[in-house]
């Protein structure tokens, strides 16, 4: 592999059939906005391609409401639709997530060694091939376990080059000073991109469950051929430098995350030198020790905390169209297709959670303090969700609006600013390794809660969805306790500035 240091980037294709995009033409505000949107539609195609395993559960899996006097063939899609089907189904889950989550702590390093652009096509591409053939199942009349187990398998570790090269590209735009609402916002496209996935693959799903994944598949290599064409890994790759940013701001390191960590981490390499590719050079620091990494400041409970809070939200993720399929509402049992589309309110409530805790955390200075409420808060929502959710249509709606609000609130924001936070400590400043060794522990750790909750799900869901939920509040409360301390430290810090003196009682 190439050193990072000796790497040249050469400009897109586009640029070259397209003359008017290149400098002087076009200002460097216009590339950074085209950047955030090539970036963005690129994440949300994949998560779009993630989303239809969810969708088809409730057609592969066995019938929620069986007729004993029935004589037609089996519904379902075996090997998914016997007794133990749910917990095939989050088996497949856990291929994928497992192999998502070991995925990432190479891709960030490889990523950092060769072209971002080329390295995200190749992942889009080869996410949307094996998301097509996951689809061709159908249509070839496949029911080996280990197929479906394989297709997952290998979807996961093309998946996981996603995140490492759009935050490696958005790390090179934009600035610390653009750590608040932008990331926020940047960051919703995970939750566009699983509404689209659900609104996609359910209205196909009438004419077979293949067609769900084959046209998100489809969607994201179009995607890929796009951000081939035009996305700029760079500014200096086409000539243009940023506008004064402090020095120890410059440059871009490649970092290891799953949705959303460090956007501002991969820019903090303060002593480190640019080459002239307007890459840096990691060879004048040490990397930080595992352990030690462990020990920083914060480094321990929220990533803990992130393992607790990616276990509700993926479980959500993966189950929640099968659950509202398996749950009347109204008295009415939903179809397929409704159940998918309406769970994509989760999603559109984990927009809008996503933006006010970045913004609330902004506006306070206090991350922790932001998540802990809003933690806390979704723990009676949800309880308030699974008692009364099923009354009517319209308390299903709102009660799912403020669960996924609450549930992805602090998910967000622990996997954005407070991870950026942390990065920039005083006790690691200026080392780009030590920022890519926290960041793999934060994310590496839950990427393993998110890989759990939906298999759990699975196999708890048997007894009874009032198993399910018991999961996950208990999920929630002990990712509020983790932060208790943190949360005491940093209203501590706020009194000893002159602020927040009406809670001095608390930080004692």
């Amino acid at each position: 592999m190439k050193d990072p240091k000796t790497l040249t980037l050469d400009p897109p294709p586009g640029f070259s059939l397209f003359p008017s995009l290149n400098p002087p033409q076009n200002t460097v505000t216009f590339h950074q906005i085209s950047t955030l949107i090539i970036t963005f539609l690129a994440y949300a195609a994949f998560h779009a391609s993630r989303k239809p395993p969810s969708i088809v559960k409730s057609v592969l899996g066995p019938d929620p409401n069986p007729n004993p006097n029935t004589t037609s063939p089996e519904p379902g899609w075996p090997p998914f639709n016997s007794a133990g089907g749910t917990q095939r189904l989050g088996e497949l889950d856990l291929a994928f997530l497992s192999a998502y989550a070991i995925g990432m702590y190479f891709s960030g390093h490889v990523g950092d060694r060769i072209d971002v652009r080329v390295f995200l096509t190749v992942g889009m591409i080869g996410s949307g091939v094996f998301t097509v053939l996951f689809g061709l199942g159908f249509w070839f009349n496949v029911h080996l376990l280990g197929y479906f187990v394989a297709v997952q398998i290998c979807c996961g570790v093309f998946q996981s080059i996603g995140w490492p090269c759009v935050v490696a590209v958005m790390g090179n735009w934009f600035g610390k000073s653009k750590r608040g609402l932008i990331m926020g916002v940047w960051n919703s496209h995970t939750s566009v991109g699983n509404i689209i996935g659900s609104i996609v693959a359910s209205s196909v799903l009438g004419f077979g469950w293949g067609w769900a994944f084959l046209l998100p598949g489809v969607i994201i290599v179009i995607m890929a051929c796009i951000v081939f064409m035009f996305l700029v890994v760079n500014p200096e790759t086409i000539g243009l430098e940023l506008p004064g940013e402090e020095e120890e701001e410059e440059g871009s390191v490649m970092g290891m995350d799953t949705e959303g960590t460090a956007l501002v981490d991969l820019q903090k390499v303060g002593s480190e030198e640019d080459d002239d590719s307007g890459r840096v050079s990691q060879s004048s620091v040490t990397a930080i020790g595992f352990l030690e990494a462990w020990k920083l400041p914060g480094v321990a409970p929220f990533a803990f905390c992130l393992f607790f809070s990616k276990l509700v939200a993926y479980t959500f993720l993966y189950w929640l169209p099968f659950y509202i399929r398996h749950t009347a509402v109204a008295g009415v049992q939903l179809s397929h297709k409704t159940a998918g589309i309406l769970s994509t309110i989760f999603d559109i409530g984990g927009v809008v959670g996503g933006i006010l805790a970045g913004y609330i955390s902004d506006l306070i200075d206090a991350r922790a303090v932001t998540s802990i409420v809003f933690l806390t808060l979704s723990i009676p929502v949800l309880v308030l969700y699974r008692l009364y959710g099923t009354i009517s249509m319209f308390s299903n709606i709102s009660l799912m609006f403020l669960s996924g609000l609450l549930v992805n609130g602090p998910y967000a924001l622990i996997t954005t600013a407070v991870a950026a936070d942390l990065g920039t400590q005083s006790s690691i400043k200026g080392n780009s390794r030590a920022l890519a060794t926290v960041s793999a522990i934060i994310d590496g750790t839950g990427s393993v809660g998110a890989a759990l909750g939906p298999l759990l799900a699975g196999f708890i869901s048997t007894r009874g969805w009032n198993s399910v939920f018991f999961m996950l509040i208990l999920s929630l409360s002990v990712a509020g306790l983790l932060l208790v301390r943190v949360v005491r430290r940093e209203i501590k810090g706020k009194v000893n500035e002159g602020k927040w003196l009406w809670f001095s009682g608390i930080a004692r």
